[in-house]
């Protein structure tokens, strides 16, 4: 019986083989005779190649991006900051349009004025100060070579008025200096314009402070009013009569006094003068 046994199990331990050998056939062929598996595998891997072309192609597109908009950024800077030198440029040009219309407006205005203007006269260019007396006396841009002489009056045209600028007191070759009005040493024989009563107009040293109508007969207080036109009266020969001075801007006296003194507001702004005429004597 024992045997018997043995060869009993040997024929199972066979069939079992056996078996396990005809499924692992069966598997086999019914793996290479259906593609499913094997199509599956492929796209396993075409999706996972793609994944990786498409994570590739991404990020160079993005550095692609990137290296373009830069480019362009650049290019965009340069083309802003050329149009904002056009721009400026275009200002500047705006500018000196502006300004040689306007040097043109006032030397037309100053010829205009020269060609009216009844006493022979020099036409001449304010070219800078007196070092030594920088807030008074200043230089023009003629002398004796164009017929600039010492105590030529010298007048200006300016808000539609000629007023009296002041007089030469040395001419050289090419350029002359002049004394304004507001100098303390410069007199002037003066006369109001309406009531006629004369006087010496005199500076006080600074185009700031008023000038000073002088020497005025007291009996003249009742005809005068602030604003009243004083004017060169003629007397002593070195200023024509019926030059403009100035506005009367204060009145100044005391009650023991026998004359009163008049403040007065110039004519001119000294400050904006460019150009003057230096008068060399009254026509006939």
């Amino acid at each position: 019986m024992a045997k018997g046994g043995k060869k009993q199990k040997k024929r199972i331990s066979a069939d079992v083989y056996v078996m396990a050998a005809l499924m692992l056939f069966s598997f086999s062929l019914l793996l290479f005779s259906t593609r499913s598996f094997v199509i599956s595998f492929k796209d396993a891997g075409l999706s996972l190649f793609s994944g990786i072309r498409g994570s590739i192609y991404a990020v160079s597109s993005a550095i692609s991006r990137t290296a373009l908009s830069v480019s362009e950024l650049v290019t965009l800077r340069g083309e802003y900051n050329e149009l904002l030198k056009r721009i400026s440029d275009y200002e500047y040009l705006e500018r000196n349009a502006a300004g040689i219309r306007a040097e043109n407006n006032r030397l037309r205005e100053q010829l205009d004025f020269s060609r009216s203007l009844r006493y022979k006269h020099i036409p001449v260019e304010i070219s800078g100060r007196d070092p030594d007396n920088v807030f008074s006396a200043f230089v023009i841009n003629k002398g004796k070579r164009h017929g600039i002489e010492t105590n030529m009056p010298v007048i200006a045209f300016q808000n539609g008025m000629q007023a009296l600028a002041g007089k030469v007191i040395q001419a050289g070759h090419v350029e002359s200096l002049v004394m304004p009005l507001y100098d303390q040493r410069c007199f002037v024989s003066a006369r109001l314009s309406q009531a006629r009563y004369e006087g010496i107009v005199e500076g006080q040293g600074s185009p700031a402070l008023p000038l000073l109508l002088r020497s005025l007969t007291k009996r003249a207080l009742e005809d005068i009013s602030t604003g009243d036109i004083v004017v060169t009266s003629g007397m002593g020969g070195v200023y024509p009569a019926g030059i403009t001075l100035g506005r009367v801007s204060g009145i100044l006296f005391r009650e023991y006094e026998t004359s009163i003194e008049l403040e007065l507001e110039s004519a001119l702004d000294f400050s904006r003068l460019e150009y003057v005429f230096v008068l060399e004597k009254e026509s006939e």
